[in-house]
């Protein structure tokens, strides 16, 4: 009887024991402690990130952000804008003092002459370009001050032999002589247009003076002849309208 109570009291503490060693095993093992502080701290952030002001804050960042975007592309667009502006100013400040240079220089060019004279040989712009001496002298013509008009002329001629304005020049000189009636001077003058210039524009104005000449001069068939070369060589011309007019005219003189 004493060997059993002995045997059950030592298997009661066996189990008591083994109880003990579990609890402290599942209580102190360092790997379910840091299983069971990871779980802790999963549950934190998720709590956290649940929060409805930390979304609202999210939000709200990522809408200045856009803003901010925005307001760089309005800048952008604004600055491109701006130096567009800047361009299309300093376009019409160059345009406006490139006028005004123009205008003084005309005037200045004009006070060369204004209510003076010119003596033969001498330019009404001296020392100026072939296109201000020509803008000068004709200048002179539509002022009705054609003796002057022709010096300044005869003069751009001799200084300025090869200006692209040389037969404008020439047709005008002889212009300065028909006005003023001068008719046996203004045609040889005429000529030359035709002669020294055979690809001017003046070409059908020249030839129609030439026929107004010779008419004046009562030359009658030449300036048929002339008149008649206007109309079959420039049809589609002002001259070719106006010489149609003279030769009907001569006709109806003739019958």
């Amino acid at each position: 009887m004493m060997l059993i109570g002995r045997a059950v009291l030592v298997g009661s503490c066996l189990v008591t024991l083994a109880g003990c060693e579990s609890m402290l095993s599942k209580q102190e093992d360092p790997l379910q402690l840091e299983v069971n502080d990871s779980n802790g701290r999963l549950t934190r952030v998720e709590r956290l990130v649940d929060n409805e002001g930390l979304v609202n804050l999210m939000a709200q960042i990522d809408a200045v952000q856009k803003d901010v975007q925005t307001l760089r592309n309005d800048v952008e667009t604004l600055q491109y804008r701006q130096q567009q502006a800047d361009d299309r100013q300093r376009d019409l400040y160059l345009d406006i003092d490139q006028r005004l240079a123009a205008i003084e220089q005309a005037s200045a060019e004009l006070d060369v002459f204004e209510g003076g004279s010119l003596s033969p040989g001498q330019l009404p712009v001296p020392g100026g370009t072939d296109r201000a001496n020509y803008q000068a002298a004709f200048e002179l013509l539509k002022q009705g001050r054609y003796d002057q008009a022709a010096i300044a002329l005869q003069q751009f001629l001799v200084a300025f032999p090869d200006s692209e304005l040389s037969d404008n020049a020439q047709y005008w000189l002889a212009e300065t002589y028909y006005v003023t009636q001068k008719y046996k001077e203004a045609l040889p003058q005429f000529q030359v247009v035709i002669d020294r210039y055979p690809e001017s524009r003046k070409i059908p104005d020249a030839l129609l003076k030439i026929g107004y000449c010779n008419y004046e001069l009562k030359k009658i068939s030449a300036a048929e002849s002339a008149l008649q070369a206007v109309v079959a060589d420039y049809p589609e011309t002002t001259a070719a309208r106006l010489a149609s007019q003279r030769l009907d005219r001569i006709k109806s003189e003739n019958l």
